[in-house]
């Protein structure tokens, strides 16, 4: 076949060729949808069928990711039955603080001997309100506890005594036997005061606090060295500074209550029948 006539060939066939979907059809029978000769398995020659028009959603319509990740969560919740079950949230809720530990039972004989194994170890009275807060007990059990032990102290003639002082309480040596507790204790050191630091010691009693330099004028001499002595006894401190001068203010200690069996400063005798003839300028003096 020349080239001409194969052109020629070639266009007629062009020219005949019809598209699948202006072909006739041929007649179908019916068939059910799991026959394997269905239309919908082995297609048809038509052109794709579209989506529907209706199902057909803008661009501004379009679910987006996270609603439709949303959506799936749900409908899982639900198919699972266990969507409608509440959770417990802990946020924003505060453990309950434990309970405190209840207070030790002590019986009058253990109570008796913790309070007499403390007042053998203080260096200075101890308050009623101290010693139930180391052992954990109202104070109103403490009180007529300590009055018993005092009272059965003094009945069995023990050498000792507990004695209330400088608003505690505290174990002392019965004043009868200050002879020998002096004689093993001081080893011949002298421990009485001299008539200065005695004087010293009065006007600070009744005075404080006070400067040292009003101690002076009132005894009309210089009291350091013996205000020093004092202090180094512990029967006098330093209590502060006064404001318009800065001098130090000096005041009596609870060894100087303890010594004299004080409660307090108030409980001193009154100064009235022991002032001299000349008060006035003793008055004046101290201004």
């Amino acid at each position: 076949m020349s080239d001409e006539e194969r052109r020629d060939s070639l266009a007629d066939q062009a020219a005949a060729w019809v598209p699948p979907w202006d072909r006739p059809r041929p007649p179908t029978r019916p068939a059910s949808p799991d026959s394997p000769d269905s239309p919908e398995n082995l297609g048809s020659e038509g052109p794709p069928a579209g989506p529907d028009p209706s199902k057909i959603s803008s661009p501004g319509e379009a679910a987006k990711p996270g609603e439709r990740a949303e959506g799936a969560e749900s409908d899982t919740a639900g198919d699972s039955g266990r969507a409608d079950v509440p959770k417990r949230s802990t946020g924003g809720r505060r453990r309950p603080a434990p309970a405190p530990e209840p207070a030790p039972v002590l019986d009058d004989a253990e109570l008796r001997g913790a309070l007499e194994a403390i007042l053998l170890v203080v260096d200075e009275p101890v308050s009623e309100l101290t010693l139930a807060q180391v052992l954990e007990q109202s104070p109103e059990r403490i009180g007529p506890l300590l009055d018993d032990i005092a009272a059965g102290y003094t009945a069995g003639g023990h050498g000792f005594e507990l004695r209330r002082a400088a608003g505690g309480w505290r174990l002392y040596t019965r004043p009868e036997y200050a002879t020998y507790v002096e004689r093993f204790v001081l080893d011949g050191q002298s421990v009485r005061l001299t008539q200065a630091a005695l004087e010293t010691l009065a006007v600070v009693a009744y005075r404080q606090p006070v400067t040292r330099s009003r101690i002076s004028a009132i005894r009309g001499v210089n009291c350091d060295g013996v205000l020093r002595t004092l202090v180094s006894r512990g029967l006098v401190e330093e209590c502060g500074a006064e404001p318009d001068s800065g001098a130090f203010l000096y005041r009596t200690t609870t060894m100087f209550l303890e010594k004299l069996g004080l409660n307090s400063v108030d409980e001193l005798p009154p100064l009235a029948p022991f002032l001299p003839d000349d008060v006035e300028e003793l008055a004046d003096a101290t201004r």
